[in-house]
């Protein structure tokens, strides 16, 4: 499955995405809100407060999940990135969340959110 144009415009139409994991039984957790980026045809998150942040763990344990942006409510999966993506990506959180604090931004850029970051798979 891939995100359609309408879905990667709501992505990157809106500074946030709300996030849940599935639950061991195949009920929802409550939705996290978070920020999301758009890198080419696919969307991705980062946990801003490492990788014990519990919306993180979670996802990582639970491996899909549902997400909701704008009018988009789509099933995932959650999938580890693959390494060439951090830099442009820190690009994409740069220029898309420069309207805040750079401090609140270096939260999710750099090296240290290598192993926080999240591709969201599309799921039918």
């Amino acid at each position: 499955m891939s995100w359609t144009e309408q879905e990667l415009k709501q992505v990157d139409g809106t500074d946030e995405l709300q996030v849940s994991s599935y639950r061991p039984d195949g009920t929802l957790r409550p939705f996290v809100t978070i920020w999301t980026a758009r890198l080419g045809d696919d969307v991705y998150v980062r946990s801003a407060y490492g990788p014990d942040n519990g919306w993180f763990r979670r996802a990582k344990a639970s491996g899909t999940g549902r997400i909701r942006v704008g009018s988009v409510e789509r099933d995932v999966l959650f999938e580890a990135p693959d390494d060439d993506v951090h830099a442009p990506l820190d690009d994409v959180y740069r220029a898309k969340y420069a309207k805040y604090d750079k401090q609140i931004v270096a939260t999710v850029v750099g090296p240290a959110v290598v192993g926080t970051t999240l591709r969201l798979v599309p799921q039918d």
